[in-house]
C-alpha cells in the first residue's frame, strides 16, 4: 500500500438476522466459513498483506466477540483492538465507523466485517491504493438486489448507492475502502452523519460523499474471489459446493 503502515478498521457490529440461527448467540463475524471464523480470514489476509494494526468494531454480542478475542490471542499485545458501538441496533453502518473515528486522520483500511476475500486479493489492492480514499471495485453485467453499485470513470469512482442505476453504475463495491493520512475521511463522515437520517446512513454514503469531489480512486478487479457472508447458502459457496463470487475475465470492462 501506498501509504504508511495502516490500520485495518473491521466493521462487526450488525445483527446479522439472515444468517439466523447460526447467529443467534454470536456476531456474524464468527460463524465459521471453510474452517475458521470471517473473522480470521480477514486478519489473516490483512497480515499476510502487511497490515499489522487492526481494530475491531463490535456491538451485537459483543461479549462473546471480546471473550473470542481473549481465548485466540492471549497475548494482549497481539491482539486486535475491540471498540464497542453502543447504537448497532438503531444505526447502520456508518454508526460503527463513527465508533472508530479517532483512527481515522491516519492511513487506514476499512472492511465489511461480513466479507471473506482471497488473501491474493487483499494484497494485490493494497499494493495499488494510492494516498488518497480508494474502494475495491469489480465489473458487474448483472446487479444482484442487494449490491452496492458504483459508478466508475476514467479510473475514478464518481457515485456510490444502492439506488444507482444499474445502466449507469457499472461495478459493484467489494466492501473494502482504503485512505492515506489526511484523506479528508473523517470530515466527510462528520458531514454525512450529521445529516438528515444520517445514521441510518451505510458507510459508503461517506464515500460517494468524497467520490463527487472526484477523489476516490477505483481500485478495480477482472478476477480474484470474494464472497459476502448474507445466507446460509453463502458459506456454502466458499467451501466449495459452488464458485465462490468472482468475476471472469469476459464480464470486465
Amino acid at each position: 500500500m501506498a501509504t504508511t503502515d495502516p490500520h485495518a478498521i473491521l466493521l462487526c457490529a450488525g445483527l446479522g438476522s439472515r444468517l439466523l440461527p447460526l447467529t443467534a448467540d454470536r456476531p456474524k463475524c464468527l460463524i465459521e466459513v471453510g474452517g475458521r471464523t470471517i473473522l480470521e480470514h480477514q486478519l489473516a489476509a490483512l497480515r499476510d498483506a502487511g497490515v499489522a494494526r487492526a481494530t475491531i468494531v463490535g456491538g451485537y454480542r459483543f461479549d462473546r466477540l471480546a471473550a473470542f478475542l481473549g481465548e485466540r490471542w492471549p497475548d494482549p499485545a497481539e491482539r486486535p483492538a475491540l471498540v464497542f458501538n453502543p447504537f448497532y441496533a438503531i444505526s447502520s453502518s456508518i454508526g460503527s465507523v463513527w465508533a472508530a473515528r479517532h483512527l481515522l486522520d491516519d492511513a487506514f483500511c476499512l472492511l465489511n466485517g461480513d466479507t471473506v476475500y482471497d488473501p491474493a486479493l487483499v494484497a494485490d489492492g493494497l499494493a495499488r491504493a494510492g494516498e488518497g480514499v480508494g474502494l475495491f471495485v469489480e465489473p458487474v453485467v448483472t446487479a444482484e438486489p442487494d449490491d452496492m453499485l458504483a459508478r466508475v470513470d476514467g479510473g475514478r469512482v464518481v457515485a456510490v448507492g444502492k439506488g444507482l442505476p444499474s445502466s449507469l453504475a457499472r461495478h459493484r463495491s467489494l466492501g473494502f475502502v482504503t485512505a492515506g493520512k489526511g484523506s479528508g475521511y473523517a470530515a466527510a463522515l462528520a458531514q454525512v452523519i450529521a445529516g438528515v437520517d444520517g445514521a441510518q446512513a451505510f458507510h459508503h454514503a461517506v464515500v460517494d460523499r468524497i467520490a463527487h469531489e472526484g477523489r476516490v480512486a477505483a481500485i478495480a478487479f477482472a478476477g480474484g474471489s470474494w464472497t459476502e457472508i448474507d445466507r446460509p447458502e453463502d458459506i456454502a459457496r466458499w467451501g466449495g459446493a459452488e464458485p465462490p463470487r468472482t468475476m471472469s475475465a469476459s464480464a470486465a470492462r
